[in-house]
């Protein structure tokens, strides 16, 4: 018999369904649109339907309103032939189902010993990675002067919008990026060659600590037991103020006159991301080994003793969860 996963969501601030007539004409006026084409790959068809109906682009979509964009630009979820990735080509970002379900992948069954949720591990990355390739459309449609490697700036444009959702979702999201990054440098079987050091992005493990660092530059008090547990060097993290200063006055001087301050204080102020009630029941022939847990958590805690085959059936369905952070209840059957 199949498991049943419920997740019950429960907000910490009421987001209402409908949208007031000046959210409606924030929409309308937004230069975003989003599309969900039609996965390639019969496999990711759950994930389009799940996606879909919990409108995750869409709230996407709002969350960006604030920019005004000099040209229109499509957010999309595509099916990439086989590839894991994202990224950013004339006027369009495209996230692929690949990627989202490698995310599944390398989710850990319980709550890590670092505090990263299942369902973080899920949606820090994601949303990172869609405002990562919003980054490298902000650099080409308002002419950003980037000095360095592109990629650098567009992980700190990224890591910057996330630490300005507010202190719990700031959390939750660099944990969940954080610990992505840390699987990647990871599973690493052998030590990097020289070619892999030509490659335009970082290396796993330094994102790694530059998002940590970034992290613990803006709040000290936040993230303060990144030092104090080992996960940052004290002696990188002497200078975390002073580079995230850094960004903060790039990003501030060169993107942010094409920020309406007042849409992006509606938008940002919004808790985002939900504590949750998780239980999971299984059938009579799985009981014995998927304990039924519910765990209720201040902090969004989704952990579960249950063996990662009980999802099996279920994953493509599950990885929905991602945009839950923008649903009240999302059932998962």
């Amino acid at each position: 018999m199949k498991a049943v996963v419920v997740l019950v969501v429960t907000w910490t601030v009421l987001v209402p369904q409908i949208l007031t007539r000046a959210q409606a004409a924030a929409d309308r006026d937004s230069r975003v649109s989003v599309s969900y084409v039609p996965p390639k790959d019969p496999a990711h068809r759950a994930i389009y339907e799940q996606l879909g109906q919990l409108r995750f682009l869409e709230k996407l979509q709002r969350l960006l309103t604030p920019f005004r964009l000099p040209r229109a630009l499509l957010v999309k979820l595509e099916g990439c032939d086989g590839d894991a990735n994202a990224f950013y080509e004339s006027n369009v970002i495209t996230v692929c189902y690949e990627y989202i379900d490698q995310l599944w992948k390398t989710m850990p069954a319980q709550t890590t010993a670092a505090g990263v949720t299942p369902a973080d591990a899920i949606v820090g990355p994601l949303f990172d990675t869609c405002l990562h390739e919003f980054a490298h459309a902000l650099f080409e449609l308002l002419r950003v002067p980037v000095l360095g490697r592109e990629e650098d700036a567009a992980d700190q444009v990224s890591a910057y919008i996330m630490l300005h959702l507010g202190k719990a979702e700031a959390r939750r999201l660099i944990g969940g990026v954080a610990y992505a990054y840390k699987t990647e440098a990871d599973a690493a079987t052998a030590p990097p060659t020289m070619t892999q050091f030509a490659d335009v992005h970082g290396t796993p493990a330094q994102r790694f600590y530059n998002v940590l660092c970034i992290a613990y530059g803006a709040d000290k008090q936040l993230f303060g037991d990144l030092v104090e547990k080992g996960y940052l060097p004290k002696k990188r993290a002497e200078d975390c103020k002073d580079e995230y200063r850094q960004v903060a006055y790039a990003y501030e001087k060169l993107i942010g006159p094409h920020i309406d301050r007042g849409r992006a204080k509606k938008m940002f102020d919004k808790s985002w991301l939900p504590t949750q009630r998780y239980r999971c029941r299984a059938g009579p022939a799985r009981r014995n080994r998927n304990d039924a847990l519910i765990r209720d958590q201040t902090a969004g805690s989704l952990a579960s003793r249950s063996g990662r085959s009980a999802f099996r059936n279920i994953r493509a369905k599950w990885l929905g969860y991602a945009s839950a952070c923008f649903s009240k209840v999302c059932h998962v059957a």
